[in-house]
């Protein structure tokens, strides 16, 4: 117990920042979460990634870099021309902190020590703060962690502020650590575990309290109804033949919808929907909510399905792109909802009436399923299916799937759990070959003449193990009118708020964006810092149902590009 200092955690986040080798930062994470664990207060690990809050928690600062600029000219009384003078030669909002704090502690004979329960407290109401005067109070806020802060200390407050720690810690390094700090000896063995435990919590102050208490408390974490929890993710696959050898025969074959993955949460009266991304969209869609209410029986679930839109008139089904606008939609949401009708595709049961299905066969929990619903062609209904080893059949169906407006189609393993979080051989996905990744923006350009002043060239990312490599540079896909769909002026919008660092007319944004994009070909390219570049790239969807680990490793860009030059060779 007793007091922490914020420079503890500032030490940790200098030695990640000094090594890229992921075993260093793994041992030097360990070792300082054993000091956490003494601590009493699980939900600082939050801080390890940048964060306050748990993964399922949409909640953001909400700070930009103009927010920024007028944080540091009050913290450090500097007039606001000189931070904007300082920024346009370094260009890095947490050195300009650095810079500025470590002057006034040279010119300042006192100063008391930050705790971290200071600044933990101080960022949480950052985020809580609304209505009238929300922005000076949110900048007095900032100013009075700043103003104790030595230079270290600053610099990485304002890059938790801008979401844009850069010490290369993601979810699997976190999870690695907790077992190697509890479970040095049996990391092997417990590794999954403590896995499972943050894919069925996902908030990293669960895993790290019943981690420290045993195997049997991390075994006793379970899934709840109103609590996010990631959904099972599918492979690609070539052709039917690799869909039968990956989930064996007889197999079940369902439709591939393009619409967005929506969890479904009920609990008494209470229904919630979460996205892939973890977000509560349950504002947005009263329909759907109306519609379990209506078409599922249960007192308490969590249902896996796809929402797909349609033309009321014609009912004929709708890309993706053209219901995405409901899911950030704020206001005059009824009324979008008659525009943009849509129907729920359910396909999965994961928890029903206080009992977890997750390692329940599959076709046990497709069963409950078929129970348990009420088919309403355009309301609800369970997901189209067929169970088969026939190879002609399967490709009977696939067919009459594409011919009806759908993706493709998925096919599962019959005697499969549901396997959270993760991309697994119990299920994979067959379109017609178009290549397509779900990549994030992590840079963007501003464009000239009638683009002039809006952000229309995006520079892609895909992931690694710590953090975010370009694979190239993206500039059409986007419209110009929004009566034609998402418009680059939309996109412009949303990309502001996100920018930590501008150099000349590029900026650097926090990667938050995902998109997929389609393309002719990979090459191998010096000029990204993946080593790869996409030819050709096309921006098909704006994807704001899913979050940054839904997009391409920078391992699925190396197997593609493999892939590819095998394809070229024959």
């Amino acid at each position: 117990m007793g007091e922490m200092y914020y420079s503890e955690f500032v030490d940790v986040y200098d030695k990640l920042f000094a090594t890229t080798k992921r075993l260093e930062k793994e041992a030097i994470l360990a070792e300082f979460i054993k000091t956490l664990a003494k601590k009493d207060e699980s939900e600082w690990i939050y801080l390890l990634k940048g964060k306050i809050f748990p993964d399922y928690d949409e909640r953001e600062f909400g700070i930009s870099g103009q927010l920024t600029l007028k944080a540091l000219a009050f913290a450090f009384g500097v007039p606001e021309n000189k931070v904007t003078e300082m920024y346009r030669k370094v260009g890095d909002w947490g050195q300009i902190a650095e810079e500025l704090a470590d002057k006034k502690r040279q010119t300042t004979l006192f100063s008391s020590k930050l705790i971290v329960k200071k600044v933990f407290e101080n960022l949480r109401k950052v985020v809580s703060i609304e209505g009238k005067g929300t922005v000076s109070r949110k900048i007095e806020l900032i100013a009075e962690l700043l103003g104790n802060a030595s230079g270290r200390e600053a610099k990485y407050i304002v890059r938790t502020l801008l979401q844009d720690l850069r010490i290369g810690v993601a979810d699997a390094l976190l999870r690695d650590s907790i077992t190697d700090a509890f479970y040095h000896d049996d990391k092997k063995e417990m590794v999954s575990l403590v896995g499972e435990a943050y894919d069925l919590a996902n908030d990293f102050a669960v895993v790290f309290e019943a981690a420290q208490k045993g195997k049997k408390e991390l075994e006793k974490i379970s899934i709840i109804p109103g609590k996010p929890i990631n959904a099972m993710l599918a492979i690609k696959v070539e052709d039917i033949d690799e869909a039968f050898e990956v989930c064996g025969v007889p197999a079940a074959v369902e439709d591939k919808y393009d619409g967005f993955r929506v969890l479904i949460h009920k609990n008494k009266d209470k229904i919630w929907l979460f996205t892939r991304r973890l977000e509560n969209v349950t504002k947005q869609f009263p329909d759907v909510v109306e519609a379990v209410k209506k078409y599922v029986k249960g007192e308490s679930f969590i249902l896996d399905s796809e929402v797909v839109g349609y033309d009321s008139k014609t009912k004929i089904y709708r890309p993706f792109e053209a219901i995405s606008q409901r899911i950030k939609r704020k206001y005059d949401i009824e009324k979008i909802a008659g525009q943009l009708p849509v129907e729920v595709n359910v396909f999965d049961v994961l928890y029903y009436q206080g009992e977890s299905f997750l390692k329940k066969e599959f076709k046990e929990r497709r069963k409950l399923l078929e129970k348990i619903i009420k088919n309403e062609k355009w309301k609800l209904v369970s997901a189209r299916q067929i169970i088969t080893s026939s190879k002609e059949e399967a490709m009977r169906f696939y067919e009459n799937a594409l011919s009806r407006g759908e993706e493709g189609i998925m096919v599962k393993k019959l005697d499969a759990p549901y396997q959270q979080g993760r991309r697994v051989g119990y299920m994979v996905k067959l379109k017609p070959t178009v290549n397509d990744l779900d990549l994030v923006v992590i840079g963007a350009e501003y464009g000239s003449g009638k683009r002039g002043g809006m952000l229309t060239s995006y520079i892609l990312g895909c992931r690694t193990e710590k953090d975010f490599v370009e694979v190239g540079k993206v500039s059409s896909g986007f419209k110009e009118k929004e009566s034609e769909g998402v418009t680059y002026d939309q996109i412009t919008e949303l990309l502001k708020p996100l920018i930590i660092e501008e150099k000349g007319n590029v900026v650097r944004v926090s990667p938050k964006m995902v998109v997929s994009v389609t393309y002719q070909n990979i090459q191998k390219s010096p000029s990204y810092s993946s080593g790869y570049a996409l030819r050709f790239p096309r921006i098909s969807h704006y994807r704001p149902d899913r979050g940054i680990k839904d997009i391409a490793t920078l391992k699925d860009i190396e197997k593609e590009f493999v892939r590819m030059q095998r394809k070229a060779e024959k």
